[in-house]
């Protein structure tokens, strides 16, 4: 066959092979179905070490469908209702998982006075005085956020640095008042408060709580732990159905919240079964529309009775599921209320308070391990987290057959160097708060001394060195629900001051990343659904402003949410 022949034929093959390929990706192209949602031109990490980065990432329905990073790869999925978001080269990542918080708490805090702010006792007062002013007489003032270890000075008279009621209930002789402590367990209370409650001199204290009381035994308005069950909120005349309006309110206020800082999955740490129903009647109705895995919060009575009804796994559309029991064993550092092997260096006759008793405890494991619960409990000391590791071990070694539980301890803020190791050996999940580290830390070394500070405070490193899953979170209302800044507080350790808690424990930008995310989802059981920008997972997205992995370190608290997805559909813009 002549040369000339030759190269014809070939030619001719050559345009009959494209002429193939392109019907090929035409009929491909139309058989894709188009996605609701399309994001382009923007820097996507997936949190997926398969496929860890993209550029577009095209959605449908409530599943992510597709992600690439070819030019126009997007524009197969693009149809005549496809909303397309060019997201001009922003951060994109896993919708962001809150792994301990408070969700009513949260919307509570921000319809009572908030006393984060406040340097003095003084302060305090002043604060409260202008709200009685405008109040009517026998309305109760509440407020949150206090913390005698960040005022500028000690108030006088106190005791154990805690103020006096005096100079407050002076100030507000006709309501009563009850400010709870940033970390939720203490609260100082005025006279008419304390009137309303009829505490005297002979009332005792609870298991698990203290009444402080001066020199003469006469009650100066503080209560620790189980105490505060002494004064509550009283709501007056309100009707059940004014109560249950006041508690949607707060969850309707929290939902905003983490929206707005994209937070697309709020674990609740400790509910009620009726908060429960009112959460399932809001995600029915369409009014909640951020997910919750919730904890509940009875006990163990209560749960036998109907804890068992109230476990389910990915109601409603994958936005409600309660599997988990809550649980406190000591209460927190700041309030001297964390139970520790060795007394406190700033205060040598306490050593803190076991909250709830250890037989307590194991009972509710032996209902969780039976009835398919995870079990998370509150231990912030390291006597606190030894016992609760106990507890767990002795429940696992009598239940061989249950494997994979994810048993939690929250917060797990002080460890025994012997303990570090046996959440990894055991499973147990720490589910840390890294802005607990970097807020508390300038009090931290008053109430445990360098030595034991630097052996098992906050020590992240050692705890994933030893295996262990970390998942991070805020504790709102404890601190701000602003995940930018538990993030720059985990990859730093910075104090206000310039200064760095123990630097070694810090984590990587990408650690801190998926502590996050998949790190959060893990500690639900809900890997498989959520935590990573995966074609086939729930399309729950968090745009930010600022490449928080590349961008300098003091950045990272500014960054901003331009928007956050939730199942696919845009529900917080910038």
């Amino acid at each position: 066959m002549p040369a000339r022949n030759r190269r014809l034929g070939f030619i001719a093959v050559l345009v009959a092979l494209f002429a193939i390929l392109f019907f090929v990706n035409r009929r491909m192209r139309s058989t894709v179905d188009p996605a609701d949602l399309v994001l382009m031109n923007g820097k996507i990490v997936t949190v997926d070490d398969r496929a860890p980065a993209a550029s577009w990432i095209a959605v449908r329905g409530d599943r992510v469908a597709a992600l690439g990073s070819e030019p126009k790869g997007y524009t197969r999925y693009v149809g005549d209702g496809t909303e397309i978001v060019d997201l001009g080269g922003a951060l994109t990542v896993p919708g962001l998982i809150e792994s301990h918080g408070h969700f009513t708490g949260l919307g509570s805090s921000k319809m009572i006075l908030d006393l984060t702010k406040a340097r003095s006792w003084d302060e305090i007062v002043a604060l409260v005085a202008e709200a009685a002013a405008a109040a009517k007489p026998g309305d109760w003032i509440l407020g949150r956020g206090w913390h005698q270890d960040k005022w500028d000075r000690v108030p006088e008279p106190n005791v154990n640095g805690l103020p006096v009621h005096d100079a407050l209930s002076k100030a507000t002789p006709e309501n009563p008042v009850l400010l709870t402590h940033a970390s939720g367990h203490s609260s100082l209370a005025n006279a008419k408060a304390m009137e309303l409650a009829k505490i005297t001199a002979t009332t005792t204290n609870p298991e698990g709580g203290e009444i402080i009381r001066d020199a003469a035994g006469k009650a100066i308005g503080a209560f620790l732990e189980t105490a505060q069950s002494l004064v509550r909120y009283q709501s007056g005349h309100a009707t059940p159905e004014e109560a249950r309006a006041r508690l949607r309110k707060q969850i309707e206020l929290a939902a905003q919240e983490c929206l707005a800082y994209g937070v697309t999955t709020f674990h609740d740490a400790g509910a009620s079964f009726g908060t429960v129903d009112l959460y399932k009647t809001m995600f029915e109705d369409g009014t909640l529309p951020v997910r919750l895995y919730v904890m509940l919060s009875a006990g163990n009575k209560a749960l036998a009775e109907r804890g068992a009804a109230y476990r389910m796994i990915g109601a409603v559309d994958n936005h409600l599921t309660v599997r988990t029991i809550k649980r406190l064993i000591d209460g927190a550092l700041g309030a001297h209320g964390a139970w520790l092997l060795e007394p406190y260096a700033d205060l040598p006759a306490s050593i803190g308070l076991n909250t709830e008793s250890i037989e307590e405890l194991k009972e509710t494991a032996k209902f969780a391990i039976a009835n398919g619960f995870q079990v998370a409990t509150h231990a912030i000391g390291d006597r606190g987290n030894r016992e609760t590791l106990d507890i767990y071990e002795e429940a696992f070694k009598a239940n061989p057959d249950k494997t994979d539980l994810r048993w939690r301890i929250e917060h797990a803020q002080h460890l025994s160097l012997e303990d570090i190791p046996r959440f990894g050996k055991l499973g147990v999940i720490p589910a840390m708060q890294a802005i607990h580290c970097t807020s508390d830390a300038p009090w931290v070394y008053k109430r445990l001394g360098e030595k034991r500070a630097g052996e098992g405070a906050y020590v992240w490193r050692k705890l994933m060195a030893a295996g262990a899953v970390i998942p991070n979170g805020t504790d709102v209302p404890v601190e701000p629900i602003a995940p930018m800044s538990c993030f720059y507080a985990a990859v730093t350790r910075k104090l206000k001051d310039g200064t760095t808690f123990f630097a070694d424990q810090k984590m990587t930008r990408e650690e801190a990343l998926r502590a996050y995310t998949l790190n959060g989802a893990y500690a639900a059981f809900e890997e498989g659904l959520k935590g990573s920008l995966t074609p086939g997972k729930l399309a729950d997205i968090t745009v930010l402003s600022r490449d928080i992995l590349t961008c300098p370190e003091d950045d990272i608290p500014g960054t901003e949410v331009l928007y956050t997805i939730i199942g696919g559909k845009v529900l917080y813009r910038k």
